[in-house]
């Protein structure tokens, strides 16, 4: 069987959540570990997701992209604590760069991204901050210690051509402004990934976009058997409708 269906941003936002909660590695660096959530707007909803404990994600927040002229009054900030668990427990006190340093391999850095080319296998986060921001202090340890770099990524931000390429352009422009594009090596994590890990169905973009709310939409398309297309209906029916992101807090 074969169905269709469109998830606005925020409904892949928890969508893509609720899978990378689920998944056999988070689980396993969960409850035997390390799971370090990094701040981000789609890591304030896998923080809920892990911990079952609703937050304000606006304030789970750090280098968040806007429109250009202001066309809302919610604001967004990195005042909570970061969400980091060791053996099962939230390791108080700890933030999500710090935790890297006692980490082994098989634990979780969970880290946004701002660009995907999904059929490269490649995503990229903006770095405006002068030491490369919250990457750019746990990506070093983080490889030493072989630990996993676990990138929750909506489709809705693929976008064209080689990111390496895309990066070096932007760098060979001395007199440039704006953030630069870093691509990191790590485990993407989509809607796709999240469909295959909640439901065992195949799934696929197969368009992008809307109006009245549905800007920044996706449109998938899964695969699979009658069971499995109807366990997949019956999450969407408790996805659709997630409020915009900073209307539920």
């Amino acid at each position: 069987m074969q169905k269709s269906f469109v998830l606005t941003s925020s409904e892949s936002k928890r969508l893509i959540a609720k899978g990378a909660a689920a998944c056999e590695p988070v689980q396993n660096a969960l409850n035997n570990g390390i799971l370090a959530i990094a701040k981000g707007t789609t890591n304030g909803y896998i923080a809920e997701e892990v911990s079952g404990v609703s937050i304000e994600k606006t304030l789970y927040c750090t280098g968040t992209t806007t429109p250009a002229k202001k066309v809302s009054d919610v604001s967004t900030a990195n005042d909570l604590p970061d969400m980091v668990f060791r053996e099962g427990r939230r390791w108080e006190g700890v933030s999500a760069t710090d935790a890297v340093s006692e980490m082994k391999a098989g634990d979780i850095f969970i880290k946004g991204a701002n660009a995907l080319n999904y059929e490269r296998d490649q995503a990229g986060i903006l770095i405006g901050h002068p030491t490369g921001g919250t990457i750019g202090a746990a990506i070093g340890s983080l490889v030493a210690r072989r630990g996993v770099l676990l990138l929750p990524v909506s489709m809705e931000k693929s976008i064209p051509g080689d990111l390496y390429e895309t990066s070096k352009m932007i760098e060979a422009a001395a007199d440039g402004s704006g953030p630069v594009l870093w691509p990191v090596n790590g485990e993407i994590f989509t809607e796709i990934e999240a469909l295959n890990v909640l439901c065992d169905v195949e799934a696929w973009p197969i368009g992008a976009g809307g109006i009245l709310g549905a800007e920044g939409s996706v449109r998938m398309s899964v695969w699979g058997s009658e069971e499995q297309i109807n366990q997949t209906m019956a999450l969407l029916d408790e996805i659709h409708g997630e409020p915009p992101f900073g209307t539920d807090n």
